[in-house]
């Protein structure tokens, strides 16, 4: 083989190289770029979606204990009545 030869497989070689890094490129930009802004958007909306649940679940914890106390208040006047109309009865 000459060296015009190798030459000219040589650069038929990078221009093959040169084409398929393109293709690479073109792939990247156009899909792969494109789905991972996809997927980081949707990450943000559910981590916004989370912390809307974090706080619905720590006023419900705060409403359930407001409750319990109520609860037990009225438990405590329903005992103070029922004393007092033993009393008055």
């Amino acid at each position: 083989m000459t060296d015009s030869e190798l030459l000219q497989a040589i650069y038929s070689d990078m221009q093959e190289l040169k084409q398929r890094v393109t293709g690479i490129e073109i792939t990247l930009e156009n899909e792969t770029n494109k789905n991972i802004k996809l997927l980081a958007e949707n990450h943000g909306n559910l981590i916004d979606k989370l912390n809307q649940a974090i706080k619905v679940s720590d006023k419900t914890a705060i409403y359930e204990i407001q409750v319990n106390i109520l609860t037990s208040k009225v438990e405590k006047l329903e005992k103070e009545m029922a004393e007092l109309k033993n009393r008055i009865a």
